[in-house]
C-alpha cells in the first residue's frame, strides 16, 4: 500500500482517539471491544507499525483492575461506532448485541414482547434475548465511511459514548426482500460453523415453502458424491452472484473473496508479491495462504438490493 494510503487509514487513529477492536482469537470472533489509543502508528514508505491500545472492559487477568494493552495492526482497529436514536428491531436485522463487555455480531430472529429481541450468534449458535437499549445497527466500516451510512450524521462524525446507556435507537429503514427465479444464479452463505465468513454458488431449482427455496450448489458435492447438493435454504442466506469488477489489483488492507475450499472466503490482503501473487489472511480461521490474482475477487457485500464495494466508495447496480 502506499504512503498517502497508510496515512489516510493511520489518521483515524491517534493518540487518545477512542476506537473498537476486534480480534482473532478462539472464542472472540465476530466481537469489537470498547478501547483508546494509547500510542498511534507511525508510518514509512513501506510499512506501518502497530498501534497500542488499551480496552476499556477487559483487564489483564481476572485478579487484576488494570485495563488490559495490547500492540494491534490497523486491520483490527475502527473508530468508535457513532450514536444514533433507535428504539425497535425488526426480524431478520443485522445487529450487534452488546454482551459479555463487547458488541458481537447477530441477527434478530423473534421480536418478543416488553422490548426484547431473540439475537442469533453465527459463530457461537447461540440464542439470548436482549432489551432494544442493549443493540444497535450493525455496521461495517469501509474506507472511512460506515456502511450502510447514517442519516442525519455528518460525515466527520467517529466517536461514539461506547458502552449504551441509553441506547435506543430508530431507524426508517425497511427491510429489502429480493425475491429470485428458477435458474438464477446466486450465491448462499450458512450458520455452520466454520463457514461463517463463506460464500457458495448455487442456482436457483424453485421456491420452497415460507421464505425457503431449493438450491443446487455449483461445487459442493452430495454426501455420496453422485451429484451436486441440493438443499432448501432460508432467503435470508442467499444473495445474488456479484458482478464482476475489473481491478489493477490489490493493495495491502483491501478486503477480498478468495476462492477456496469450494467457496469464496472472507480475507485481507496482507502482502503482495511480484509476480502478480498476494497473501490473504482470514479472521476466523488465522490462516494465512497464498493466492493467484486470479483466484480473488473484490469484497462486495448485498445491502437492501445494492453491491456495496468494500475496496472502494460507491455502489454498483
Amino acid at each position: 500500500m502506499a504512503t498517502s494510503s497508510l496515512e489516510n487509514v493511520a489518521h483515524y487513529f491517534n493518540e487518545g482517539t477512542q476506537v473498537e477492536i476486534s480480534s482473532n482469537d478462539e472464542g472472540f470472533q465476530g466481537s469489537w471491544y470498547i478501547g483508546s489509543v494509547i500510542r498511534g502508528p507511525v508510518v514509512t514508505k513501506k510499512t506501518c507499525s502497530k498501534v497500542l491500545v488499551e480496552y476499556e472492559t477487559l483487564m489483564e487477568d481476572e485478579a487484576s483492575s488494570e485495563p488490559l494493552r495490547e500492540e494491534l495492526e490497523l486491520v483490527h482497529l475502527r473508530p468508535s461506532l457513532p450514536a444514533e436514536d433507535r428504539d425497535s428491531y425488526k426480524f431478520n436485522d443485522e445487529v450487534d448485541a452488546y454482551h459479555n463487555d463487547g458488541w458481537w455480531e447477530g441477527v434478530v430472529t423473534e421480536v418478543l414482547e416488553d422490548d426484547e429481541y431473540l439475537v442469533f450468534f453465527r459463530g457461537t449458535r447461540e440464542q439470548i434475548a436482549f432489551k432494544s437499549s442493549q443493540l444497535r445497527l450493525h455496521r461495517e466500516w469501509y474506507n472511512g465511511e460506515w456502511v450502510p451510512p447514517f442519516e442525519g450524521l455528518p460525515e466527520t462524525t467517529n466517536r461514539s459514548e461506547g458502552i449504551p446507556e441509553s441506547a435506543r435507537r430508530e431507524t426508517k429503514k425497511q427491510r429489502f426482500d429480493h425475491h429470485f427465479h428458477q435458474g438464477d444464479r446466486v450465491e448462499i452463505c450458512t450458520n455452520e460453523e466454520g463457514l461463517e465468513d463463506a460464500w457458495f454458488a448455487a442456482k436457483i431449482v424453485k421456491k420452497a415453502k415460507g421464505d425457503k427455496y431449493l438450491v443446487e450448489y455449483e461445487t459442493l458435492r452430495s454426501e455420496d458424491n453422485s451429484d451436486y447438493l441440493k438443499e432448501e435454504v432460508d432467503s435470508q442466506h442467499i444473495r445474488p452472484s456479484p458482478p464482476d469488477i475489473e481491478t489493477d489489483g490489490f493493495q495491502v488492507q483491501d478486503k477480498v473473496n478468495a476462492f477456496y475450499n469450494e467457496g469464496w472466503w472472507l480475507g485481507v490482503v496482507n502482502k503482495v508479491v511480484r509476480g502478480g501473487s498476494y497473501y490473504v489472511s482470514f479472521e476466523k480461521t488465522g490462516e494465512n495462504l497464498r493466492f493467484r490474482r486470479s483466484d480473488l475477487r473484490v469484497h462486495q457485500e448485498w445491502k437492501d438490493g445494492n453491491w456495496i464495494v468494500s475496496s472502494k466508495d460507491g455502489k454498483l447496480e
